[in-house]
């Protein structure tokens, strides 16, 4: 494919630091003013990501390739390295140098000869949370975004941490990005002993510290991990416009954008979460895609051990991604052709396959997509539902009251088995499994037996369904709970139980959506209280955004447990505010009953028809 590429101009920074920056243009268009797309990357401007694969072609095209195919189409095309990543100058330091940087980049496009003043950006991930971090700014020239699974709409609250707690993906991304990093490149002893890292020995109740970590051959890397990691409060650290899009929607740009992510990614929470806060703000549009995938993993069926189906893919619904984001440009840019996203919101809602094993070896779940004028869908009622001492999921409260305990012993915490987890190599993997231990997931034991069966966990499940019920939005738990620790973590997980079939004769526990609260943070994430031994507390806990059909003959679960790692730090149910203090177990009660009683807040959606 012809065409002009601009290779490694040094784009200069307010603070004098320089960004390494490849221009594509179409043939002979060097001077001729053209409409621009950005994408900023800490992955390598010239490297390839490995979903940019479609349906059609199962190899990935590496970003030149991309960018060669919109210059071919009319766009000038700016690929740049992110500040202390590959070519470019400075210190990385993760998303809080990306709005400034953003901006300035911008800023320079804008007085190029083959800029028409008019700029889309876009990206996954890294390449979203970029997008999100300039936007706050509402810098001249940005004209469109496409933001594929990210852009922070608060870091805090899901991303880097959730309900207090630490998402474990940010240390194996740390040690992964640390042995890529210019610095170790360059310094043979750092890269030898980077890469002589097993991080499974690094993981457990103990926090890492200065010097004491698995990546302290890179202290830059090491600094910013423990940045987040000790920063457990809703701080003003938490509040910076690189991780806190919610915070500046009001400044947030005006333009068409498009916020798409997928049940099983970290940013799920994100995606919806801005759209809805910035569609009720902006003339937009304001568009959001939602799929069945795991972190950008647009083009394949399944997510884990489940399947979805042919008519899963982005493909099936838009044609491949690079075809749906040159439509969405042209139409925001250029001022072509018709919009591409003509509503405002585009589900999979899982659910309904038969429940076989699948000559893959996956879960039939299937599935369909759909469209709806706003999130959570309008039609859909959040449907109370009791947890009753004999492990019941049912729409009436229980007649006595009652309770169910468990202990939670940070030495032996409950194990990660799939999730909306990114970057978790090699101790976690992402997407929908059968919710039994096994070999293949970090911190299992045999004999390898079902989440439900272990004694560190409550169940609570409707009857078989007599029908089947949609679940569209966040479920709630609003439970009454006490322990005896001065502080502990509460986990929740919503299951898609199916009965058994052939394949499956012990049935299949699909995990649906999870949520966490470490319970200092249970009345302000600002300002954390220790807990009363024995004293009962009301909370609320919201699950991540689902979209799941729970078939006839299925039942709606919910486990409730004290941890979920490797996809969170484990709580060792001490006081924090006292350095030094062993783990310890701690035994947690969720208090159950006909007035003050514990129940599952669900968000169900209406039959519909066909």
């Amino acid at each position: 494919m012809t065409g002009v590429l601009i290779p490694n101009v040094m784009v200069p920074m307010r603070d004098g630091v320089r960004l390494a920056t490849d221009v594509y243009l179409p043939e002979g268009a060097a001077d001729i003013p053209l409409p621009v797309l950005l994408e900023r990357t800490p992955y390598d401007k010239r490297g390839t990501n490995h979903a940019d694969f479609s349906v059609a072609d199962e190899v990935p095209l590496s970003k030149p390739e991309i960018a060669r195919i919109f210059a071919a189409n009319g766009y000038a095309f700016v690929l740049q390295d992110c500040r202390g990543r590959y070519a470019s100058e400075g210190m990385f330091r993760k998303y809080l140098s990306e709005a400034e940087d953003g901006a300035d980049t911008l800023a320079w496009i804008m007085r190029q000869p083959w800029c028409n003043g008019r700029i889309g950006t876009l990206g996954l991930s890294y390449s979203a949370h970029v997008q999100a971090a300039l936007a706050t700014l509402d810098p001249p020239g940005l004209a469109a975004m496409f933001l594929d699974s990210g852009g922070f709409s608060s870091a805090y609250h899901s991303g880097i941490r959730q309900g207090g707690a630490y998402e474990l993906k940010q240390l194996t991304w740390a040690l992964k990005h640390a042995q890529l990093a210019p610095e170790t490149m360059a310094d043979p002893a750092r890269r030898a002993a980077l890469e002589a890292v097993d991080i499974r020995r690094w993981i457990g109740v103990e926090k890492w510290r200065p010097g004491h970590s698995p990546i302290s051959a890179a202290p830059e890397y090491e600094d910013f991990i423990l940045e987040q990691w000790n920063e457990e409060g809703f701080s003003d650290f938490w509040k910076q416009r690189g991780i806190y899009a919610r915070g500046w929607y009001d400044a947030f740009a005006d333009v068409p954008m498009v916020h798409m992510s997928s049940w099983y990614d970290p940013y799920a929470l994100t995606a919806v979460e801005n759209f809805v806060g910035l569609s009720q703000r902006k003339r937009g549009p304001v568009k959001l895609i939602m799929g069945p995938w795991t972190h950008g993993k647009r083009s394949l069926t399944w997510s884990g051990d489940a399947d979805f189906g042919p008519q899963s893919t982005l493909d099936h619904l838009f044609g491949d991604y690079v075809a749906l984001r040159r439509r969405w440009f042209d139409r925001h840019l250029k001022r072509e052709g018709a919009d591409p996203l003509p509503e405002p919101v585009y589900l999979f809602t899982m659910g309904g396959g038969s429940g076989r094993r699948l000559p893959s070896g996956r879960l039939d779940h299937g599935g369909r997509w759909r469209t709806a004028p706003a999130w959570p869908p309008p039609d859909m009622a959040m449907t109370p539902f009791h947890l009753h001492p004999d492990g019941g999921l049912r729409a009436q409260p229980p007649a006595a009251p009652g309770r169910c305990s468990f202990v939670h012993d940070p030495r032996h915490p409950v194990p990660t088995i799939g999730g909306a987890i990114a970057s978790g190599a090699p101790v976690m993997e992402a997407g929908g499994y059968d919710q039994r231990e096994a070999p293949a997931f970090f911190g299992s034991r045999a004999p390898w037996r079902p989440l439900a069966d272990r004694a560190d966990l409550l169940v609570f499940e409707t009857p078989a369904l007599d029908a089947d019920v949609e679940l569209t939005g966040q479920a709630v738990a609003d439970l009454f709970v006490s322990s005896t620790a001065a502080d502990t973590d509460i986990t929740i997980k919503i299951v898609d139980v199916y009965p058994p079939n052939a394949d499956y004769p012990d049935g299949y526990a699909l995990n649906i959506a999870h949520g966490i609260l470490r319970m200092r943070f249970r009345d302000s994430f600002e300002a954390p209280e220790p807990m009363e031994p024995g004293k009962v507390y009301r909370v609320r806990i919201a699950s991540f955004p689902m979209s799941n059909l729970f078939a006839k003959g299925h039942r709606i679960r919910v486990e409730i447990a004290g941890s979920n790692f490797p996809h969170f730090d484990i709580n060792p149910n001490v006081d924090w505010r006292v350095p030094g203090l062993p783990p310890v177990a701690a035994e947690s009660s969720v208090h159950l009953g006909p007035r003050a009683g514990s129940r599952l807040l669900l968000p169900v959606v209406p039959a519909r028809a066909g």
